[in-house]
């Protein structure tokens, strides 16, 4: 099957009380994790934010709520959700595979991809993560499902393009860009590395 990010996908798995994936609720907790943990990794308030795979851009809102000076981006291939919220919430066309193409000057305080990292295929993952360090300039929150999850209680349905990748071969990858692993899906930039505390890193010390 062939997945279409329109407007009925987003009722379905962001609004309809039975299938709903993505809870406000969670979402709220989310946002309040990945901007709490940037901010003390950082060591001030986040000021900028990319979001990879945004859909309709449900974080902005969160974000600027807490943040009202902050500056936020969101890039996503639905043409549904970049008409729609485009000017609303600062959404333009964009995927994770470009992310060695594009330039958006500074890199952001805080780069999200959020739920989407396991629908991408590989080869796409594999360019756009070459491209990713350059854009994080403090941390990068990646919250994605593998293979070695509970796909039904964790998808809840949503399966259709599934990429079956194990968290080891993503753990593999993502440290090979020099981005540090701290746990619960926050990768610091490699310049922030050695102000990191030996538990703060979720990497094993080399003996």
């Amino acid at each position: 099957m062939t997945k279409v990010y329109d407007r009925a996908y987003f009722e379905t798995w962001y609004r309809d009380p039975k299938k709903a994936i993505v809870r406000r609720a969670d979402l709220e907790r989310k946002v309040a994790l990945a901007l709490a943990t940037a901010e003390h990794l950082v060591g001030r308030a986040v000021e900028s934010v990319l979001d990879v795979g945004c859909g309709e851009g449900s974080w902005q809102p969160i974000l600027a709520a807490r943040r009202p000076r902050l500056k936020y981006l969101g890039l996503d291939t639905s043409e549904y959700a970049v008409r729609r919220y485009g000017r609303s919430r600062n959404l333009r066309p964009g995927s994770w595979g470009q992310l060695g193409e594009l330039r958006f000057g500074a890199p952001f305080d805080l780069v999200v991809c959020s739920d989407a990292l396991h629908y991408v295929p590989t080869p796409e993952f594999l360019r756009g993560l070459a491209g990713l360090p350059a854009h994080v300039g403090g941390v990068a929150y990646l919250d994605f499902l593998t293979a070695d999850d509970d796909l039904e209680t964790g998808l809840e349905g949503d399966l259709v393009g599934f990429r079956k990748r194990t968290a080891a071969w993503y753990r593999r990858k993502l440290r090979a860009t020099g981005l540090v692993e701290c746990g619960l899906g926050v990768w610091a930039a490699a310049d922030l590395a050695p102000a990191l505390t030996a538990l703060e890193k979720a990497e094993r010390p080399r003996r």
